[in-house]
């Protein structure tokens, strides 16, 4: 977080890429000089959605099974924000706000969407 301000270090969230994710691929095109076409733009969207991504072999890491990865093991679950609510336990939860909080709680809220 400490790179945060220098003009070469991006910082995107998830939760903003689920939010608008054509303004976030237009926003990574400026930060990178890359000036894409329309139908470039509408190709990047439409192979990157979640659903595409985990369709693909060569993004849903399934070519490492065996080797790397256990047999049902799955890098990319649901592609939804938030989900996390379904699984931590409430003492989890707040052990969490409390780390946070120590660790980062000084840095401006805009960088975590999710709050």
């Amino acid at each position: 977080m400490s790179m945060r301000e220098k003009e070469n270090f991006l910082i995107l969230s998830y939760e903003e890429m689920k939010r608008d994710t054509r303004s976030t691929v237009e926003k990574i095109c400026q930060f990178l000089g890359k000036k894409l076409e329309p139908e470039e733009l509408d190709s990047v969207l439409k192979n990157s959605s979640f659903q595409a991504m985990k369709e693909n072999k060569m993004s849903n890491f399934s070519l490492l099974r065996g080797s790397h990865l256990t047999e049902n093991a799955s890098l990319l679950r649901k592609g939804i924000s938030g989900d996390w609510k379904n699984y931590f336990t409430v003492a989890q939860a707040e052990a969490f706000d409390k780390a946070f909080q120590e660790k980062l709680g000084d840095l401006p809220p805009e960088l975590f969407p999710w709050k």
